[in-house]
């Protein structure tokens, strides 16, 4: 059998591996080793590996590597923890490959102890650009210690293939959480209602703003600034989904702890899982942030989403992104904008660009035949990229 080991950290990253583990499971030849660190492992965070071991997937070990600061310095020494630790972990368990998704930090030390030891990396979603954030780097150095890369577009496999990577080991097969809207069996909105202690009667938006790494320490002034906004729409009611580990993101955490205590129209959570979350933006008005999800997910419901400021900077968009700078006044004018009967409907209409939902099938359909026909020689060459 071959040993495969699945890399998970955070909530959201998990929610999109959770379909390409099950198929894996289903294969006889495999052997699946789910490995968790990170957020996950963390109280503040919710003790997010929970929802693992609920959707009955069996963890192979859990890795202690965060600490309990936030602070640039304090991210290198988890990233430092986590190589030396994932080192004993691939030392013991020398699996035949390691699958990893997106562009965190935790994800390219662990990246850096499989390539020491000789592990080929498959990597979901290479290729993407997020000019506003640091993950963009990490992102593109994860990419060139990958050997398969699976990437959510065309126009991203051939920024991988760009990047030098051999065409014959670049698939584009589309974004997995389009497959989870249209697979999942979400919950009616009288069941979200119970399931998150919070009456939705009136219009609300679901808010998730993630620290612009990139930006010194502005993610608290820009946050403060979409606050100032939601509270000039009193009549709407506002879910928040808390930010994750990165530099400042407890800062974040406390201003909307702040906010939900003086308003009666604001709930928040630590995580809500993949399906309550689908679920909140299948019914919400908008969608409010910076998250990928606001890009990749929240099209396929038809809903608005607001973009804020420049983390997601460079993604491809459908039609219902409104892009505005992190000032109170712009975000307040594309929140009227997003309610819009006019807007509204555009956004109903629009095509999301991230693939038809099919994603899990094809990404172990080629796995399978890698390594199952010993397809795999790490003696990478460099692909020179043609301009044409």
């Amino acid at each position: 059998m071959k040993k495969i080991s699945i890399l998970t950290a955070t909530r959201a990253e998990y929610g999109l591996l959770k379909p390409i583990i099950n198929k894996l499971k289903s294969v006889t030849e495999f052997d699946i080793r789910v490995v968790v660190t990170g957020a996950h492992l963390s109280p503040e965070f919710g003790l997010t590996y929970k929802e693992i071991e609920n959707d009955g997937i069996e963890i192979d070990e859990k890795i202690e590597i965060l600490l309990s600061a936030d602070t640039p310095s304090s991210i290198s020494k988890s990233m430092g923890l986590a190589m030396i630790s994932f080192a004993d972990y691939f030392e013991k368990t020398k699996p035949d490959m390691l699958i990893v998704l997106g562009d965190r930090y935790e994800t390219l030390a662990v990246c850096c102890s499989a390539m020491n030891q000789k592990i080929p990396i498959a990597h979901l979603y290479g290729g993407e650009t997020t000019e506003g954030a640091v993950d963009e780097s990490i992102r593109h150095a994860i990419t060139k210690l990958s050997y398969l890369h699976f990437t959510s577009t065309e126009e991203y496999r051939r920024r991988v293939i760009q990047l030098g990577e051999d065409p014959s080991r670049v698939f584009s097969v589309g974004a997995i959480g389009i497959e989870n809207i249209l697979k999942e069996e979400l919950l009616n909105k009288q069941e979200l209602e119970k399931s998150i202690n919070f009456t939705l009667e009136k219009q609300y938006a679901v808010i998730t703003f993630h620290p612009v790494t990139l930006e010194g320490n502005n993610s608290s002034e820009q946050f403060e600034a979409l606050l100032s906004a939601c509270k000039n729409h009193k009549d709407m009611k506002f879910i928040f989904t808390k930010a994750n580990a990165d530099a400042n993101g407890r800062v974040i955490n406390q201003l909307i702890d702040r906010f939900v205590e003086e308003n009666d129209n604001a709930a928040a959570f630590t995580s809500l899982g993949m399906h309550r979350y689908l679920s909140s933006l299948k019914y919400c008005t908008m969608v409010i942030g910076n998250s990928s999800s606001g890009l990749l997910e929240a099209p396929s419901f038809g809903v608005p989403t607001i973009n804020i400021g420049d983390r997601q900077k460079g993604r491809l968009q459908a039609s219902s992104v409104i892009n505005c700078e992190p000032t109170k006044d712009e975000i307040d004018k594309a929140i009227t904008l997003a309610l819009s009967e006019e807007f509204k409907e555009s956004a109903h209409n629009t095509i999301n660009p991230y693939g038809d939902g099919n994603t899990s099938g094809k990404i172990v359909d080629v796995i399978k035949d890698f390594l199952l026909n010993d397809k795999i020689d790490l003696k990478k060459k460099f692909y020179d990229y043609e301009v044409k």
